[in-house]
């Protein structure tokens, strides 16, 4: 008598889609089969960070490596690893996500010496704060460098929060180094975009903000997709189009942008009633 079949465990149910996943991306484009190995493919959709300089186009990247994905992506990225310096960067988040963080590190530090620019700004954020190493404010300082000189906007960007260095004492060169990421970033494009809006390192141009949050925007870059929300509520750098103001907060808050959430509250509910002391009592909605 033959035994009944039982039903694949969801671990295994989920490792035959992710398997199929990475068949069907390397059949869907076959001039890159040889170009990245599915290890690769499956390491990007686990574990890829949207503002990496070194992430494909093609590859969307998550924020946050989600925790039911995470022995997953370090089971794939471990492997891609072995070849590809983004692999390596992505396993040190993978392991930051499981709360391994002398594994994390040891990987950042590896992707860091091929020439990670996002493997150094974790790793400055990490000396920089005291989390998991000695406290280094000089080493993060060099870290951000080695990034910003790179052209990774986190790296100019936290810098500058950092205080003196380069791009921090010099507004302008935080410009020039944010110019040179915005080719291709669209985390720079976003923060260039806001150097332009705000008139710092050079002067104020709001269409060329403007042009550079749309740029973003298209990438869905939730802080600049909010920007165009303000931009085209205000006319500002551009036409004045409320449908597509509200169009653009609507795309930011679905991707967790709380000023987009709140502007969309406004536009809902844009009169507001304040007792005599200026006080506000309750806002008018339709």
């Amino acid at each position: 008598m033959m035994k009944p079949l039982h039903a694949p465990s969801s671990a295994a149910t989920s490792r035959i889609v992710l398997a199929a996943i990475a068949v069907a991306a390397c059949l869907a484009n076959p001039a890159q089969v040889n170009a990245q190995s599915a290890d690769l493919v499956l390491c990007d959709r686990l574990a890829a960070d949207p503002s990496d300089p070194d992430r494909p186009a093609d590859v969307k990247g998550t924020s946050d490596v989600a925790a039911s994905d995470v022995a997953t992506a370090i089971k794939y990225c471990r492997i891609a690893a072995n070849s590809s310096r983004r692999a390596l960067y992505q396993l040190g988040r993978a392991y930051a996500a499981s709360g391994q963080m002398g594994d994390a590190i040891a990987a950042w530090r590896k992707a860091a010496d091929k020439g990670s620019s996002s493997a150094m700004v974790e790793l400055g954020v990490l000396y920089g704060t005291g989390a998991g190493v000695a406290r280094d404010e000089a080493q993060a300082r060099k870290l951000f460098e080695r990034a910003a000189q790179a052209g990774n906007p986190r790296g100019v960007t936290n810098l500058a929060a950092l205080g003196g260095g380069d791009a921090s004492s010099d507004p302008a060169r935080a410009r020039e180094l944010l110019a040179k990421a915005a080719e291709t970033n669209a985390e720079a494009q976003y923060q260039f975009g806001l150097m332009m809006a705000d008139g710092t390192g050079g002067t104020r141009d709001d269409a060329g903000a403007r042009s550079l949050f749309e740029k973003a925007a298209a990438q869905n870059h939730a802080g600049a997709l909010e920007r165009m929300g303000a931009f085209s509520q205000e006319g500002r750098g551009g036409p004045k189009d409320s449908a597509a103001a509200k169009a653009y907060y609507e795309r930011a808050a679905a991707l967790g942008d709380e000023d987009a959430r709140k502007a969309l509250e406004r536009l809902r509910c844009p009169w507001a009633i304040k007792d005599k002391r200026g006080n506000l009592v309750t806002n008018l909605c339709f």
